[in-house]
C-alpha cells in the first residue's frame, strides 16, 4: 500500500505547491538510491542477516523518513528537505521487493506457482492505497497521501517480524561480497547479460508511467487521477492469477517477449489518446500496463530464483532491483523529463509524440531481446 498512496499522486502534489519544476529531479532520487542499496541488501540477506529481519527494520526506518519528507513539504520548507528525506526513504526501501521475493521463494513449497499469488497482495495493497487517497482522504494534491503511506509502512514493518525466518545461506568475506558485487558474475553468461541490459533499457520508458500518465489524465479531464491509475493494478490481479500457469507452459523468452510486445501496444494507445483527445484510449493503456508489468517482472524474479545458486539468490534479486529500480528509472527520469519538456506544450499538445517515442524505445528492447537472448528450454534457464 505504501507507494500506492503517494507515488501516482506525486506529480500533482508537487504542482499544487508550484513545484512542477522539481518533478524530474524528485523522480531521479529513488532510482539514484536504488543504485546502492538493493545489492547491499541482497548481500546482507545472503550472508549476514535473516531476510525477514532485514525487511522489518528497513521498513520501520523508511516509514519515519517518508513521514518526514511529506511533513517538510506540508510545512513549506525548502524543497531540498523533501528531496533529502525522500532519498533516505528510498535508500532503505529499495531492497524491499527483492527481500520479499527471497523470503517468499525460499519458504514456498511450489514457488513458481505460488509466488505470483503471494505477490498479489502488493497489487491489492496498491489499489487500496490509490482508492483511499482519491475517495477517502481526497489527497490527490495533498501531502496527506504521504502521511497515510508512512502509517501503513510502519504497520507493515511491525507485522514483518512475524514473517517466516529466512536465514542467510551463503558466505562471503571479501568487500565485493559484502557490497553484493558477486551478483555481477551473472553478467558473464550471455542470457543473463542480455536479460539485465534489456530490463534496464525497458525501465527507461516505464519511468514515464507514474511521472506523466497522471498528468495526462488531468489534462484530459480526470479529477481523480490517482484512483484511475489503480486500474493498472486491477489488471495486475488478473495477470498474477495467470502468470504462474503461463510460466509452466511457455519458455521464459516467450513470456518476456509477450510482455514487451504488449508494452509497445500500451504506449501506442496513450499516443493515440494524445492525438485524438480521447481519455478512454489512455485509460486502456493504463489497464494494459498492469498486465505488461506483471508478465515481465514477476517472470524475471522467478527466472532468477530458478537459475542462480542458493547463496547468490538475494544478490541476484538485488541486481534486478538495481537495473529495474535504479539504472533504468534514473536514466528514465532524466530522459522522460527532457522528452516531456520537448514534446508537450503549455496548452497540453504533444502527448502523441511523447508516448510514440517511448513506444519506439520499447520496440527496440523487443528486437534486442528476440535476437540476442538464446534460452535453453522451459525449465532450468528459461
Amino acid at each position: 500500500m505504501t507507494p500506492g498512496f503517494w507515488l501516482p499522486a506525486l506529480t500533482n502534489i508537487l504542482k499544487a505547491r508550484e513545484l512542477g519544476g522539481w518533478v524530474a529531479l524528485v523522480f531521479v532520487v529513488p532510482p539514484l538510491c536504488a543504485l546502492v542499496s538493493p545489492l547491499i541488501g541482497g548481500a546482507l540477506a545472503d550472508q549476514r542477516i535473516a531476510a525477514d529481519r532485514l525487511f522489518a527494520w528497513s521498513s520501520l526506518i523508511s516509514s519515519v523518513a517518508i513521514f518526514g519528507a511529506f511533513a517538510t513539504l506540508d510545512a513549506g520548507w525548502n524543497p531540498w528537505w523533501f528531496v533529502a528525506l525522500l532519498g533516505t526513504y528510498s535508500l532503505f526501501s529499495a531492497p524491499s521487493w527483492g527481500l520479499l521475493a527471497t523470503i517468499s521463494l525460499t519458504n514456498l513449497q511450489h514457488g513458481e506457482r505460488q509466488f505470483p499469488l503471494v505477490r498479489l497482495g502488493a497489487t491489492v495493497g496498491w489499489i487500496a492505497g490509490g482508492l483511499i487517497t482519491s475517495y477517502v482522504l481526497h489527497a490527490d494534491t495533498s501531502p496527506v497521501a504521504g502521511y497515510a503511506s508512512a502509517a501503513t509502512r510502519l504497520l507493515g514493518g511491525a507485522l514483518a517480524f512475524m514473517l517466516p525466518h529466512t536465514p542467510p545461506l551463503g558466505r562471503g568475506n571479501s568487500w565485493k561480497s559484502r557490497l553484493g558485487l558477486d551478483a555481477f558474475r551473472l553478467m558473464r553468461q550471455r542470457d543473463y547479460s542480455v536479460f539485465f541490459v534489456v530490463t534496464a533499457l525497458f525501465s527507461v520508458p516505464l519511468s514515464a508511467f507514474y511521472m506523466y500518465a497522471p498528468e495526462m489524465l488531468k489534462v484530459l479531464g480526470d479529477r481523480h487521477s490517482t484512483a484511475t491509475m489503480t486500474i493498472a493494478q486491477l489488471t495486475e490481479i488478473a495477470a498474477m492469477l495467470l502468470v504462474g500457469s503461463v510460466m509452466m507452459r511457455f519458455r521464459v523468452k516467450t513470456v518476456l517477449l509477450w510482455a514487451l510486445g504488449l508494452s509497445v501496444l500500451r504506449f501506442g494507445m496513450s499516443a493515440y489518446a494524445g492525438s485524438s483527445g480521447s481519455i478512454n484510449w489512455h485509460i486502456g493503456g493504463i489497464a494494459l500496463h498492469g498486465m505488461c508489468y506483471t508478465f515481465f517482472f514477476i517472470t524475471a524474479q522467478v527466472f532468477l530464483d530458478r537459475g542462480v545458486d542458493p547463496g547468490l539468490k538475494g544478490q541476484a534479486q538485488g541486481l534486478l532491483g538495481l537495473v529495474s529500480g535504479g539504472l533504468g528509472p534514473l536514466a528514465g527520469a532524466v530522459i522522460c523529463g527532457w522528452l516531456r519538456n520537448q514534446c508537450v506544450t503549455a496548452d497540453g499538445r504533444g502527448w502523441m509524440e511523447f508516448w510514440a517515442i517511448l513506444a519506439a524505445m520499447i520496440a527496440l528492447c523487443l528486437v534486442i531481446f528476440a535476437v540476442f537472448y538464446r534460452g535453453m528450454g522451459r525449465r532450468p534457464a528459461g
